[in-house]
């Protein structure tokens, strides 16, 4: 069965750290199995307030115990890792394991990349994002760590405590189907969050397509997410919206507030506690 999370933006209506908790605890209660929120510090629109996803994902992970918390996606080229790798970690232990780690490149060139004199070239990025990936899981290992790379440099640190969940947290990386170079990177870890190159929702075709390319390029048979976006309609049961994509290897489905939705706050509250769009039909 395909678990189902709620996907909010830091920013608008959800710029409050408050409202965050509160569309926590109400997915909680609802039966939802995660509340993932996108890392941004700063939208297209200026006069939009934008909040810190990871001041309010600490606040989410405090007032709720069940549901699965974390970033979708963080851009790490404009972090740095091992500052990272202590947040993640600290977010890990308050909640009790429950984080997931999105990452990827980050959208908004203009925006939030070039406006502040962060790297803008895709192919860097792209190095700096293995790179910092690469030290991190270093630093989460609570054992003595060195690394050397073209971006990033760790000389015989040791960063304790160490993630509750073993043998790390899950890793989940985003990416443009069908670009190739996004996927291959996502089977080395431990799922893949995929958006069309073209736009829209992915079909179940679509995501067997992926199953089937993050498994040849190194996942193999072993445990992987695969999670999309898009909006259910709750007139539909499971079987007639889900059940083609579960076939395929659907593992979560991200049910989006994002701006182009339409819904006020409360509107966003009343349909997430209304609960998932799981059962049958």
């Amino acid at each position: 069965m395909i678990r189902f999370g709620v996907h909010i933006p830091n920013f608008d209506q959800f710029a409050e750290p408050a409202a965050v908790v509160e569309m926590a605890q109400t997915a909680e209660r609802a039966g939802w199995d995660g509340l993932f929120i996108w890392d941004h510090i700063r939208w297209e629109h200026d006069d939009w307030p934008v909040t810190d996803p990871w001041i309010a994902l600490a606040a989410a992970a405090q007032a709720t115990q069940t549901i699965r918390l974390g970033p979708m996606i963080t851009p790490l080229t404009r972090r740095r890792p091992w500052k990272l790798a202590r947040e993640t970690v600290a977010l890990d232990r308050l909640s009790g394991g429950r984080v997931i780690f999105g990452a990827g490149l980050g959208w908004g060139l203009g925006v939030e990349f070039a406006a502040f004199g962060e790297e803008s070239d895709d192919r860097r990025r792209g190095a700096m994002l293995d790179e910092g990936l690469a030290v991190m899981a270093g630093l989460w290992s609570a054992e003595p760590f060195s690394f050397s790379g073209e971006h990033f440099r760790v000389d015989d640190v040791t960063f304790r405590p160490g993630p509750l969940q073993t043998p790390r947290i899950p890793v989940w990386i985003a990416g443009l189907w069908p670009n190739p170079r996004p996927f291959r990177r996502a089977a080395r870890w431990d799922g893949v969050f995929p958006e069309r190159l073209a736009g829209g929702v992915l079909s179940p075709a679509e995501v067997a397509q992926i199953a089937a390319f993050v498994r040849e390029a190194g996942a193999g048979d072993r445990p992987f997410d695969i999670a999309i976006g898009g909006y259910s309609e709750r007139q539909q049961g499971y079987e007639s919206q889900f059940g083609e994509y579960e076939r395929a290897g659907l593992t979560w489905w991200f049910e989006r507030l994002d701006p182009a939705r339409g819904l006020s706050l409360r509107e966003s509250i009343e349909l997430v506690g209304a609960g998932p769009p799981r059962g049958g039909g």
